[in-house]
């Protein structure tokens, strides 16, 4: 199925709000948040505070883990009705580990049209002020809250060269530290607390240096943690296989070329030539 949007049927907005700074919402945003006939929303308090600063009055629909598949009818019968939805989280992006994702579903399910806003999302702010390799990054979510599955998870990432992004809460933010320290040792991190709010801060170094001074730690995390760099001997595999295996973890060719030649110490276009074979 081949689907086109703007084609001036009903259409399901994802609208991402304000992370913290209220500011940074986009004018674009607004401009949807004005226009559109419902609002699908995590927390229609919270919804309500932010539609109440824009000067907007919109009907607002809960909409979280816990009704997310009853709402599957009413955001169709909206659709349905040539009514034009948004969708939008408590903050940030809708679906980045927050409620939406079976909205969206159904709606292509059922051939509407779906648009995905630009705007603000915690992850892209904590890997770029990280001072950790910022590509290729594997974003995660949150941690399973049960600490054995917690581990088993951690456990299955252990191996991974990408830079690693996690979401954590306060409450668990020191357990998991511990959790992250144990089974993929003693890396490099940067923990992103309270992004654009007030007391906004960035915490880098070696995670047992960290923990020593984190134990009360408040706010809502993002952990950015270095990808595996041990114990890989690259002088084992060919120039063509080390680009193929970062391109099995769902980096590009062109990334992954860049990659080779910066942990191989070479020049980007010997690898790209050794890599596509061509003759100099």
């Amino acid at each position: 199925m081949i689907q086109k949007s703007y084609d001036g049927s009903p259409t399901v907005y994802l609208i991402p709000t304000p992370i913290g700074n209220l500011d940074d919402i986009t004018l674009r945003a607004v401009d949807v948040l004005k226009n559109v006939d419902v609002i699908f929303s995590e927390d229609t308090r919270v919804t309500g505070l932010l539609l109440q600063h824009l000067n907007i009055k919109k009907k607002l629909i809960a909409n979280h883990e816990y009704n997310e598949q009853e709402n599957n009818d009413k955001i169709l019968s909206y659709l349905k009705d040539n009514k034009n939805v948004g969708i939008v989280t408590d903050r940030g992006t809708p679906i980045i580990s927050d409620p939406g994702y079976g909205l969206v579903k159904v709606a292509i399910e059922n051939n509407y049209n779906v648009v995905g806003l630009p705007g603000p999302t915690a992850l892209i702010p904590a890997l770029i002020t990280s001072g950790i390799t910022p590509s290729p990054f594997l974003f995660y979510g949150f941690l399973n809250s049960k600490e054995s599955k917690r581990i088993k998870e951690l456990e299955e990432l252990k191996k991974q060269s990408a830079t690693l992004i996690f979401y954590e809460s306060p409450h668990r933010i020191q357990k998991t530290l511990e959790n992250i320290l144990s089974v993929l040792g003693n890396r490099k991190i940067s923990i992103s607390r309270e992004i654009s709010k007030r007391y906004e801060e960035i915490i880098r170094g070696r995670i047992d240096d960290i923990l020593k001074d984190s134990v009360n730690m408040k706010g809502e995390f993002v952990i950015v943690v270095e990808g595996n760099t041990e114990g890989v001997d690259y002088t084992q595999i060919s120039i063509i296989e080390h680009v193929n295996s970062y391109i099995k973890e769902g980096t590009s060719v062109n990334e992954a070329i860049k990659l080779v030649a910066k942990v191989r110490g070479l020049n980007k276009k010997d690898v790209y030539n050794e890599y596509h074979e061509i003759k100099k």
